[in-house]
């Protein structure tokens, strides 16, 4: 007799079903679809340095590879490595972590969603301030969390204020996630005002998650810094770092979490389960890139400084647009009119016009919170940005169609 079979009902999981695919990540898949049939993109949409990693990080690597670094490492990323995360914190941000609170992780992204999964339950509320990095809402969403928006304003230069986080604050609250510099406004977070935040969490017994993947990109007379390096702020604060922007090593995937003992345990179990480690030789490479010297990151912030003022006296100059300057990353982000100019934009379908008229690829700011916005990235060379603007000058002073 001939076998019955039933091919299995597709029922994806609810925690699939509460995620979508990162809006960032869609832009890029489009404009790599125009770029492969031989179109030009003025492609304002990566999120990452349009240098190469430096040359001793890349020899590391290779090193690696020469010598056999190619098995399974501890879940929590090679003893050295965990060091010099440690060691490179405290000397660039003034913190004071063990190794035993150091947990290596595939980018930054996987530290923040290692973090979330290992203290969010269904219900629990997150704070996100507005606008905010696409995956954030996701992450939380992922783990049955509920994210909570507190709106920043583009008049306040898209700050954080200690004050609305207080505001925010219910009985169901669990965590606060904050980015500074920020993605997609380049909003950084004033010292005191910081500290001020810090205060609020510790007082009402919450997280503090501070994404610190720009740490090292600010503008003007900021410096670099941490709510680590803050006394006693250990036992309330989650550090999420990455090696991708500042030492232009994106695809290495590399990141790491600073956090208290029990928790950096909990997300090693987690890791366990998933990613089982890091990749060996990228692990070589950062021990080399913290270990190593760092004039390429000031090459790199000197050259976006550039980039900075150039695309946002390009976007003021276009009719009914308006460009907060950004204060670190390197990202724009205005406001845009509609088309003709009257009443704000629909972001998404402008976006989607752009590309298909102008062959322009950035990212709506719906993806950000922030309807009638634009995210550009300013991580390409000054004559992309100038073939851009001329492009997005003729898109927005033409009239609608």
């Amino acid at each position: 007799m001939p076998i019955v079979t039933q091919v299995p009902a597709l029922h994806l999981s609810d925690a699939v079903n509460r995620i979508s695919i990162s809006p960032t990540m869609a832009v890029l898949v489009e404009a790599g679809k125009l770029k492969a049939r031989g179109i030009d993109v003025a492609d304002f949409g990566p999120g990452e340095p349009d240098f190469p990693t430096p040359e001793h990080i890349k020899q590391a690597a290779i090193r690696a590879l020469e010598e056999n670094h190619t098995k399974y490492t501890p879940t929590g990323g090679i003893m050295p490595l965990r060091e010099a995360v440690c060691e490179w914190h405290a000397k660039n941000l003034g913190s004071s972590y063990e190794p035993k609170e150091c947990i290596v992780t595939s980018g930054g992204k996987l530290a923040l969603f290692n973090a979330v999964c290992s203290l969010i339950n269904p219900g629990d509320e997150v704070l996100i301030p507005a606008p905010y990095w696409v995956s954030y809402p996701d992450i939380v969403q992922f783990s049955a969390g509920v994210p909570k928006f507190i709106s920043t304003l583009a008049s306040d230069k898209f700050c954080l204020r200690a004050t609305d986080v207080e505001k925010a604050i219910t009985p169901k609250t669990k965590m606060l996630i904050v980015n500074s510099p920020n993605n997609p406004t380049g909003a950084v977070i004033p010292q005191g005002e910081f500290a001020r935040i810090l205060e609020v969490c510790q007082r009402r017994g919450i997280w503090l998650m501070s994404d610190e993947c720009y740490s090292h990109f600010v503008y003007g007379s900021a410096k670099p810094y941490s709510i680590a390096s803050v006394p006693a702020a250990k036992d309330f604060v989650i550090i999420a770092g990455s090696l991708s922007k500042t030492f232009a090593m994106t695809g290495w995937r590399m990141g790491y979490a600073l956090a208290p003992e029990a928790l950096v345990n909990a997300m090693i179990k987690i890791q366990s389960q998933t990613v089982s480690n890091s990749t060996s030789i990228a692990q070589y490479a950062a021990l080399e890139a913290l270990r190593g010297p760092m004039d390429m990151v000031a090459v790199m912030l000197a050259e976006y400084e550039r980039r900075r003022a150039r695309i946002v006296s390009g976007l003021r100059a276009i009719p009914g647009v308006e460009c907060t300057e950004p204060q670190g990353a390197f990202y724009a982000f205005p406001k845009i009119p509609a088309r003709g100019g009257k009443g704000a934009g629909d972001a998404t379908q402008i976006a989607r016009e752009l590309l298909d008229q102008e062959r322009v690829a950035l990212v709506s700011g719906d993806a950000f919170g922030a309807p009638s916005h634009l995210r550009l990235s300013y991580a390409t060379s000054l004559d992309r940005i100038e073939e851009g603007l001329r492009r997005l000058t003729r898109f927005f002073s033409a009239p609608a169609a």
